[in-house]
């Protein structure tokens, strides 16, 4: 490959940045606001709220907080670290340990699935968001689109009651003819869903019985999935320098949106209800003693981070080499999980009042996931005067928690081509920008068809699940124990100055002993716990599943073939060509020659260095 570059201008460069080949941040604030953007997402929203309701209340934000310190934070700064020394993407970065730049491609391939089908989600929530325009939400009364099963309240089938001084058991007309009372406590009801529930299945998704029946393309869900890939497209047309000036609306605007939502929610009645749920009146301290509290804390806090996905190390890439990162991971980090705790008052306080409105036990209107965003939160707001109002703003809050997520999920992608081919991509970022949004929306299509909702569901239980826990502990055993921790400090060192040992101390620990050990824990545990995926009380096929395994084993089949081919390209014997691979390659080190000080004076420039690259069929291995 030639790596020299030509004297067009590449829209994602400007005179003023420091590494004017590859192009930095505009500013500080467009960096930290797309790193704030990418690790806050809707699992800020639609799950961590519930996973504290679950697991003992106010008493789950110490395994949480514990699990941030211990596994979150390390994994983040590191990822930071690697990707501002290096000035370089999830793949080529792993320059650094030639022999494990397979996790590179796992990381990206994975971004690549998660893309496809979390622009579908925002999909749905254009969609919703343009139901809300409408005098009376659409899902707030049970329509013609409705079965025998829709009731907006719960149906008494039957009960006990007293009949002339005996208890009787009878069915409810027989009750309510005879003006007799229920005995508290003793009433069954029958099986309704609520309009919120059937609209989601029967309108928005016309959700097929399972994945053996696709069904056809539901064609507004197209069109929304195309909008939302516009939007993604235009955003990152030229790259950090269009997409790092959109994040300070699509970052900083929710934050508005929660803060009305909550305020709103903490004056309606039931509201206290929701929130000593969310929180709990008392909270059960006893439910640390629990192995799965803590499971859940650590693996809410790794995927809410989004480390190990690729999207860190490309975002921090544009750095400058002497940017502070130390101290931008722990600002990302903390505003990422106060906005989980802030956003479960706004959720809940809502859902309170839902549960005093339809007089039933919060515990039965609360959900997590597409339940909570879809049928259990719209279902609540749909009861509030100005209802649309209330819904535009829900739905509008989705859509930019989604799309910040998004933007730099696809800049990953183009990160990883813009290092591989950087003459192709300074003359045509434009249109390969455009083309992978076209092809992405392409293959998205099948999960905008009746049986979408299955396909989404599944790619997010395997790839999105052990395919990042593999990678992650790989990552932080190939820099820490192989590429060498204590060399990883003096590398970071280098731009962010000297440290004490006592400053090291925390992040030593953690780094050699402690988040290995718990990465490695919740991926064994994963595996032990594993359950075929079903989607409420849909099964999927034995083909389904097998599909979701072979998508999983395509993600990971990176990481042992592209070691063996570093390992047959090497010379010598079989243990020389491992321990050459185990070595950092030639041309591994800051990507500017002015940083690169006597600890990397002997560095090959990247743009006459050839000898090591490796070219595969994928392109992606050099």
């Amino acid at each position: 490959k030639d790596f020299s570059l030509s004297n067009d201008k590449d829209a994602h460069a400007s005179d003023n940045d420091e590494n004017a080949e590859r192009g930095n941040w505009s500013n500080k604030g467009d960096y930290l606001l797309s790193m704030v953007g990418y690790a806050v997402g809707l699992g800020n929203v639609w799950r961590f709220p519930y996973l504290t309701y679950q697991n003992g209340g106010g008493a789950f934000l110490i395994p949480y907080t514990l699990m941030l310190a211990l596994a979150g934070l390390p994994l983040f700064f590191m990822e930071c670290s690697l990707g501002q020394f290096a000035s370089l993407g999830p793949i080529s970065v792993w320059r650094i340990l030639p022999l494990f730049q397979g996790v590179g491609i796992t990381m990206v391939i994975i971004s690549t699935f998660v893309a496809i089908y979390y622009n579908v989600i925002i999909a749905y929530a254009l969609y919703y968001l343009f139901a809300s325009f409408q005098k009376v939400l659409p899902w707030s009364d049970c329509f013609s689109w409705a079965d025998d099963f829709c009731s907006k309240t719960r149906l008494v089938s039957d009960c006990n009651a007293t009949l002339h001084g005996e208890i009787v058991h009878a069915n409810y007309s027989f009750i309510t003819n005879n003006n007799l009372t229920c005995i508290n406590g003793t009433m069954n009801y029958k099986p309704v869903q609520f309009p919120s529930e059937q609209y989601w299945n029967k309108v928005a998704l016309q959700r097929s019985s399972g994945l053996d029946e696709t069904g056809n393309i539901v064609w507004y869900l197209a069109l929304c999935l195309l909008l939302s890939w516009m939007i993604v497209g235009a955003a990152l047309f030229k790259g950090i320098k269009s997409s790092g000036k959109v994040v300070y609306f699509t970052a900083l605007f929710p934050y508005v949106i929660l803060l009305i939502l909550l305020v709103r929610g903490a004056t309606l009645e039931g509201a206290l209800d929701g929130i000593e749920y969310y929180i709990g009146r008392q909270s059960n301290i006893t439910k640390l003693m629990e192995a799965e509290v803590w499971k859940d804390a650590a693996t809410q806090i790794f995927y809410s981070l989004s480390v190990a996905w690729g999207g860190l190390v490309a975002l921090s890439s544009y750095n400058k080499f002497h940017n502070n990162c130390y101290s931008d991971a722990i600002l990302v980090c903390v505003t990422n999980c106060a906005t989980s705790v802030f956003a479960g008052f706004a959720i809940f306080s809502i859902l309170g009042h839902m549960a005093f409105v339809s007089e039933r036990p919060v515990s039965e209107v609360v959900d997590s996931g597409f339940d909570l965003a879809f049928v259990a939160y719209p279902e609540a707001l749909s009861k509030l005067p100005v209802a649309p109002l209330w819904s535009f703003l829900f739905f509008f809050m989705l859509l930019l928690l989604g799309l910040d997520s998004q933007f730099a999920t696809i800049e990953t992608l183009t990160t990883t081509i813009q290092d591989i081919y950087p003459k192709v991509m300074k003359k045509l970022r434009i249109p390969i920008t455009l083309g992978v949004c076209i092809l992405l929306f392409f293959l998205g299509l099948v999960c905008v068809t009746q049986a979408g909702i299955y396909w989404v569901n599944l790619i997010d239980h395997f790839c999105a699940g052990w395919g990042i826990l593999i990678a992650a502990v790989l990552e932080i055993i190939g820099i820490i124990y192989i590429y060498g921790g204590n060399r990883f400090i003096e590398d970071i060192e280098m731009m962010i100055g000297k440290k004490s040992r006592l400053f090291w101390l925390w992040w030593r620990m953690c780094w050699f002993f402690i988040t290995p050990v718990l990465l490695m824990a919740i991926l064994v545990w994963s595996l032990v716990t594993f359950s075929p995926p079903t989607y409420g009380s849909v099964l999927y096929p034995t083909w389904g599943t097998a599909v979701g395994w072979c998508m999983i084993i395509f993600c990971v089949i990176w990481i042992p073939i592209v070691a063996i081919l570093k390992i047959v390209k090497a010379e010598g014997n079989l243990c020389q060509r491992i321990v050459s691979c185990c070595r950092p390659a030639a041309n591994w080190g800051p990507y500017l020659e002015c940083h690169r000080g006597e600890r990397y004076s002997h560095i090959v420039d990247p743009k006459k260095e050839k000898e090591h690259e490796i070219p595969t069929v994928s392109g992606f291995v050099y």
